[in-house]
């Protein structure tokens, strides 16, 4: 990995794109994930780089579900795997969730390389290594899943843009939570939860929450999820990125 200085204005930014090419060096991540990354992080600019408050309620909402859920999954593609693998091991395990590799662009070598990495931070069980079962209307390799995992998961996180997927599981019943930078993306407006939020953000804050919220009685589990409205997050998000570009352009380039 390139050395970046922590001087930096652009510290963070630069060491995850280099987390990216590093997962490509390792199999993990396909190249079309970059272009994706480099989708998101144009969102993650509108936003401030940081976590709003829809975003925050939205990770209650989907750790109330999580907490609820009788069989909870979390997804794994290759950019998480880049990006943020020990934080997903973590997470999961905070949630009491299975984890699974599911992958659009899916070779035995990629497999094989994000269960290693998931594997160095801690995981055990890791589902999705000989998928059986065929999510009804995918046709291609995402459709494929794990008998143990999705297939009877009744709440699944899936995380970053994958929009056919969620509309998939969404018809199979399931309640589905993603967390997608991009506010309009098909994903994003399908998922019973979207956390509009930078994954490597929003995994140590949901897992920070799980902890906390674990303490919580059902009632109040159930109360948070009857509550939360996804449409009204969505809303709120897109003001917040109108109000933010106006107050920027009100401001106007420094000198």
């Amino acid at each position: 990995m390139t050395r970046i200085p922590k001087s930096h204005p652009r510290y963070w930014s630069l060491l995850y794109r280099e987390k990216l090419v590093e997962g490509l060096e390792k199999g993990m991540t396909a190249v079309e994930g970059l272009i994706a990354h480099g989708r998101g992080e144009a969102f993650d600019y509108l936003i401030g780089e940081r976590t709003i408050e829809p975003a925050e309620r939205a990770m209650r909402a989907a750790v109330a579900a999580f907490l609820l859920a009788k069989h909870p999954v979390v997804s794994v593609n290759g950019n998480v795997a880049a990006l943020v693998p020990e934080e997903t091991v973590r997470l999961a395990k905070a949630l009491n969730a299975k984890l699974e590799i599911n992958l659009f662009y899916r070779t035995e070598e990629r497999v094989k390389a994000i269960e290693r990495e998931l594997r160095k931070y801690g995981a055990e069980e890791i589902l999705g290594i000989n998928p059986t079962r065929r999510i009804p209307g995918l046709e291609h390799e995402r459709g494929r899943v794990d008998e143990n995992g999705i297939w009877k998961a009744d709440v699944v996180l899936v995380p970053l843009e994958d929009g056919d997927r969620t509309e998939a599981l969404v018809r199979m019943g399931k309640l589905v939570v993603t967390v997608d930078l991009n506010p309009l993306s098909r994903s994003a407006r399908r998922a019973n939860i979207t956390v509009v939020d930078n994954v490597v953000r929003a995994y140590p804050r949901m897992t920070e929450l799980a902890e906390e919220m674990r303490k919580l009685g059902r009632d109040e589990l159930e109360g948070i999820l009857r509550d939360y409205d996804n449409r009204l997050t969505l809303s709120d998000v897109l003001i917040h990125i109108r109000d933010r570009l106006g107050k920027l352009a009100e401001e106007g380039l420094p000198d």
